[in-house]
């Protein structure tokens, strides 16, 4: 979501807020996410509960508008030892999101950015999508595509990358086993709710997942899973990671449609190659030669696609910030030549919500212009002593 959104009501209330609509539309809604960017999201909990709306969202909230379960949807998650993660939280992995609020809603509806995101698990999900790798691919997988993708995910996660998936048969399940082997990490994501274990013979996978790793979900507890919310799932599968790596793949896969999601939202999309006459590899080879994906054969390659960018250091006579643009040039020029200020200052005096503004300050503080300390974010070139 963009523009800036009021902080009203307190904690507690905007998080039953956001579990209420959560609850509401049951995935991504993207005129509700626009309501709530506008008028805040206490505010637009209140207009769907008295169907005060604008047509666009008259449809999506009619079936459930009435039936308020947030604090019931709040105790479920508590129960399973989970949580809810909201755009308010510290571990909202706000700078991954900033790629879906690009995205053109007219195009695809499931552009949007999720309302909630459930979890079960110990790992921050905004420390866990800092450098992470999807890796999805063929439900009906042969046997050199589970060596390889178990192959790859292994040594991504030996060197501290997150693999992320959707826990389905074949590749998925590779992937997730594979980096659990080495202690690395792994993220499920479901196309249900987080207590419903699907496909339910994996059941222990996403146990072991959810004791040292994070299983999420956009859809509260309870949801079943259903067509449609397998192909929403697909953009946060993409969203979560540096690149998305298929492993095998037929010409009708829905691992295509995550590299699709890659695509639209800039991060590369890549591909392993397989015997030339697999129909496991077609969808692969179709993609690699139509440009959709590029050949990578291991890890290393992997690293080179989806590794840091290497930026270039701006020598002491130019000007540190000239590249910056947009959110970033807006943040940047907030922040005083003299002290530090709090992300919720910049936020007030640049006109940006809350989450946008932490994300950028991540992606400043990585190209080494601003760093943080006791009192909030200062400028790191050019600083006078405050």
């Amino acid at each position: 979501m963009t523009g800036l959104v009021d902080l009203d009501g307190d904690a507690d209330a905007r998080r039953l807020a956001w579990v209420y609509l959560s609850r509401v539309v049951q995935g991504p809604c993207a005129p509700l996410s626009a309501l709530i960017a506008s008028v805040g999201v206490c505010e637009a909990a209140r207009a769907v509960r008295e169907h005060e709306l604008p047509e666009p969202l008259r449809g999506p909230t009619a079936a459930r508008r009435a039936v308020d379960s947030a604090a019931a949807d709040l105790a479920a998650i508590a129960r399973l030892g989970g949580r809810v993660i909201t755009p308010d939280d510290p571990e909202w992995p706000a700078w991954r999101m900033l790629g879906l609020n690009q995205l053109d809603t007219d195009r695809d509806r499931e552009a949007a950015v999720p309302l909630v995101l459930w979890a079960r698990g110990p790992l921050s999900l905004a420390s866990a999508s800092e450098r992470a790798v999807a890796v999805v691919g063929s439900r009906c997988s042969t046997g050199y595509g589970v060596q390889v993708a178990g192959e790859i995910a292994c040594e991504l996660a030996g060197r501290g990358w997150t693999i992320v998936s959707g826990a389905a048969f074949g590749i998925d399940a590779a992937a997730h086993r594979a980096a659990l082997a080495v202690g690395g990490r792994t993220v499920a994501v479901l196309a249900c709710g987080v207590d419903r274990p699907y496909p339910a013979q994996h059941d222990r996978l996403l146990a072991a997942i959810a004791e040292t790793g994070l299983v999420v979900s956009e859809y509260p507890p309870g949801t079943p899973a259903q067509k449609h919310r397998f192909l929403a799932r697909n953009r946060l599968i993409a969203t979560l990671g540096d690149g998305v790596l298929v492993v095998e793949a037929g010409l009708r896969s829905g691992a295509r449609n995550t590299v699709k999601w890659a695509r639209r939202l800039g991060r590369p999309a890549m591909a392993v190659p397989g015997p030339v006459g697999s129909a496991s590899s077609a969808g692969c080879h179709r993609m690699i030669r139509e440009g959709e994906a590029l050949l990578v054969t291991g890890a290393e390659d992997i690293v080179d696609e989806a590794g840091p960018l290497r930026l270039p250091v701006a020598d002491d006579t130019t000007d540190p910030a000239a590249h910056l643009r947009g959110a970033e040039a807006d943040i940047y020029a907030t922040l005083p030549a003299v002290g530090s200020r709090l992300p919720r200052d910049l936020a007030q005096q640049s006109g940006l919500d809350l989450p946008t503004v932490r994300a950028v300050l991540v992606g400043l503080e990585l190209s080494g212009l601003v760093g943080c300390d006791s009192d909030g974010w200062f400028r790191t070139r050019g600083r006078r002593p405050g």
